[in-house]
C-alpha cells in the first residue's frame, strides 16, 4: 500500500485516478479547491476508509507525508481557464513550486500532468516530445499553455538541481464520464448538443484534427509512468489515431440518433489546426502502452454518462 496525494482529485481525470488507485489497494488523499472539480465525481468513494478529501487551493503551500504525488490541479478547458487567466497561470506555476517543494522535503516521487497544449499550433506533425512547440505567449490561451510549459521547466530544474524524483506526462485530448457538461470542450459540447437536439457548433471548417483518447487509457499510462524507474519524460499520452471535428460530430450524431444540424462558426484565436501524438516513446518506455479503446466504444460510454446527468 502506498500513500498517494492527487491534486485536482475531484476533477474529471483526477477522480478516475482516485478510483483506480484505491481499487489497487492504496491510500488516496484527494486535494481540490472545487473551482472545476465536482464532489459528485468522488462522493461514491467517501465511505472508503482509505480515501480522504481535503479542500485546499494549490497556490498556497500544503504539508503532508505521502509516497507519491500526482499533480493534476489546473482548469483544463478553455471556458474555465480563460475565465480567470491569472488564477490559471498561478495554479500551474505556484502549484508546481509548492508541490515540488513538498516532494523535495519528504522525498516523494511526483508526476506533472502537462498537456499537448505545450506544442501550441504545431508546425511538426505528429508531435514528438523533442518538438519545442509553436505557442503564442500573449494570446487568450497563453495562461494555460505557458503555465504548463513553465511547470515543465520547474519540474526539470527541481530534478536537476535538487534531485527531486520527478516525471512529466503530456496529455492529449481526453474524454469520458465525469466530464463537466458545460466545460466547453468539443466532445462534451457535441454530446450535450446532440442529446438535447440542438445545433452542433463547429468552429472553423471542421477539418482541424484532434486525437481523442478515452480516460481509462490515460489513467493506465499515467500509473505506468509514475511507477517506471529511470525515466523522467516528458512522454506523450494520447490516441495515435487522428480525427477531424466533422468525423467526431458524425460519430456522435449516429450513436445518439440525433437529428441535430451542423452550424459553423469562426475559429477561436490560436486554436490548433492539427494535433496528433507520436507515442513511440510511450510504447518503448511504458511496457508497450498505447490507447486501446476505440472512439466508438469510448463515445458510447461517455454518451451513456451524459444521458444520465442531463
Amino acid at each position: 500500500m502506498k500513500r498517494i496525494l492527487i491534486t485536482g482529485g475531484a476533477g474529471f481525470i483526477g477522480s478516475h485516478l482516485c478510483e483506480r488507485l484505491l481499487r489497487e489497494g492504496n491510500e488516496v488523499i484527494c486535494l481540490d479547491n472545487f473551482f472545476t472539480g465536482n464532489k459528485q465525481n468522488i462522493v461514491h468513494l467517501m465511505d472508503n476508509p482509505y480515501f480522504e478529501l481535503i479542500r485546499h487551493d494549490l497556490t498556497n503551500p500544503f504539508m503532508i507525508e505521502v509516497d507519491q504525488i500526482y499533480n493534476f490541479a489546473c482548469p483544463a478547458s478553455p471556458v474555465h481557464y480563460q475565465y480567470n487567466p491569472i488564477k490559471t497561470i498561478k495554479t500551474s506555476v505556484m502549484g508546481a513550486i509548492n508541490m515540488l517543494g513538498l516532494a523535495k522535503r519528504i522525498k516523494a516521487r511526483i508526476l506533472q500532468a502537462s498537456t499537448s497544449e505545450v506544442y501550441g499550433d504545431p508546425e511538426v506533425h505528429p508531435q514528438p516530445e523533442t518538438y519545442w512547440g509553436n505557442v503564442n505567449p500573449l494570446g487568450d490561451r497563453s495562461c494555460y499553455d505557458e503555465g504548463k510549459r513553465c511547470a515543465e521547466t520547474l519540474f526539470m530544474d527541481y530534478h536537476l538541481q535538487n534531485n527531486v524524483d520527478a516525471k512529466i506526462i503530456r496529455i492529449f485530448n481526453t474524454y469520458g464520464p465525469n466530464m463537466n457538461p458545460n466545460d466547453g470542450r468539443v466532445v462534451s459540447n457535441f454530446i450535450v448538443q446532440a442529446l438535447k437536439g440542438e445545433d452542433i457548433t463547429i468552429f472553423g471548417d471542421g477539418k482541424q484534427t484532434r486525437s481523442f483518447q478515452y480516460v481509462d487509457d490515460l489513467v493506465e499510462g499515467t500509473i505506468r509512468m509514475m511507477n517506471t524507474d529511470d525515466f523522467m519524460g516528458p512522454v506523450n499520452l494520447g490516441n495515435q489515431n487522428e480525427f477531424t471535428m466533422l468525423q467526431l460530430a458524425e460519430n456522435i450524431l449516429e450513436i445518439v440518433g440525433s437529428k441535430s444540424k451542423l452550424v459553423f462558426k469562426p475559429l477561436p484565436q490560436d486554436d490548433p489546426r492539427q494535433r496528433q501524438p507520436d507515442i513511440s516513446l510511450a510504447k518503448a518506455k511504458l511496457d508497450g502502452w498505447e490507447a486501446k479503446i476505440t472512439l466508438e466504444e469510448g463515445l458510447k460510454k461517455t454518451i451513456t454518462y451524459f444521458d444520465s446527468i442531463i
